[in-house]
């Protein structure tokens, strides 16, 4: 069993004009795979570093299984790492990698055998114990990189951007068996990235942080559907949310929002809104996918009037990127892949009502019914 807890963990380092992390507190549960995801420069590397015991804390606590490690090395915590750059010996085999760590705990000789061979049969590593690093590919690293964490038996699992040094077709595979290993193991784990995907598919739950702080954590997909605010909802998904500015308002009797003088009236789960909120600014956010270039039956869908800028075909997916008429505001549309519309032509765009969000234009938060108006 391992729980990993976080309590206002603090880095400050000398010379800075603000900590690097502030006020961070998660908790990870026993065989949990927790992503700390993030833009780089957001402090999501330190935190990892301060729970490895790599970096000094300046200020909160990290506690494992209910004891605190803040003072204890970082070869006592019974952590094993994963890096970026693999740091492999170049000049060991493969199976001398595996193995280094546990000569250096005192592991007997035949134990070590057995542990490498099972580590490396389970990674498809079997008939490279003989090759250096400088003979395999950069997936083959990457798995001896994980075989040597995973054959110390640790209690917990860190992982500080492990992908980013693979091409893409690369990095999806690695990135599978990455998921496959993290559930037969089980192991309690923390994953360092910036890439939303590798967030998305691979986290139990995800931890968003920008500027040294902690954002918003939950399940992927509810983090998805209900950002805390309008950098969650920018910075999850590929193309991003739409933001767009507007002002609440009464459209026939029920409660809507102008943008650029195009009423839009919003559907029934916002109705706890009109008596405190109406003639009120606000931004209004639309995921690409809500949107649709033909009204459906099965949904009450909104126009918006727009002019095509351009189109990006992609084979499965076609992206619209228009312009709302009578303003100069733009807005993106994941449609099908086949479309009779060209640029410059002027159509109107369908809105899934079910599909928009509304943040608070001041504090950026989102507006919920469960805090009144922003969290």
């Amino acid at each position: 069993m391992a729980v990993i807890t976080v309590d206002k963990l603090t880095k400050r380092y000398d010379g800075g004009e603000k900590p690097a992390v502030r006020d961070v507190s998660f908790t990870v549960a026993d065989r949990e795979f927790l992503v700390l995801l993030g833009p780089s420069g957001c402090g999501k590397s330190t935190v990892l570093r301060m729970i490895a015991g790599l970096e000094p804390i300046s200020g909160g606590t990290i506690s494992i299984d209910g004891r605190v490690v803040n003072n204890v090395p970082a070869k006592a915590r019974d952590i094993a790492m994963v890096f970026q750059s693999y740091a492999l010996y170049p000049h060991m085999t493969v199976f001398n990698n595996l193995a280094f760590g546990l000569r250096r705990r005192g592991i007997a000789s035949q134990q070590i055998e057995r542990r490498v061979h099972n580590v490396a049969e389970r990674l498809g590593l079997g008939e490279l114990l003989g090759r250096k690093p400088h003979a395999l590919s950069g997936g083959q690293r990457q798995r001896v990189a994980l075989g040597r964490a995973i054959v110390r038996d640790p209690k917990v699992f860190l992982f500080d951007e492990p992908l980013s040094n693979l091409d893409a077709a690369l990095r999806a595979s690695t990135r599978n068996d990455l998921i496959r290993q993290q559930r037969e193991i089980g192991t309690t784990s923390i994953y360092v990235t910036h890439d939303q995907v590798e967030a998305m598919t691979m986290g139990d739950r995800i931890c968003i942080m920008n500027h040294g702080e902690m954002v918003q954590v939950g399940r992927p997909l509810d983090v998805y559907r209900r950002p805390a605010n309008t950098f969650v909802a920018r910075f999850l998904g590929n193309p991003p949310m739409n933001l767009l500015n507007g002002r609440l308002t009464d459209v026939g009797g029920r409660l809507g929002f102008d943008i650029a003088g195009h009423r839009i009236a919003l559907d029934q789960r916002w109705n706890w809104l009109a008596d405190t909120r109406s003639d009120r600014d606000v931004i209004v956010g639309v995921r690409p996918e809500d949107l649709c270039e033909h009204a459906t039956d099965q949904r009450e869908m909104r126009r918006l009037p727009a002019r095509v800028n351009s189109i990006e075909t992609l084979g499965a997916e076609t992206i619209l990127l228009m312009a709302i008429e009578g303003s100069g505001e733009e807005i993106v549309a994941r449609i099908g892949r086949d479309t009779l519309l060209s640029p410059g032509a002027t159509t109107d765009i369908f809105l899934d009502p079910a599909g928009l969000h509304l943040f608070d234009k001041t504090t950026t938060n989102a507006i919920t019914q469960e805090s009144g108006s922003s969290p």
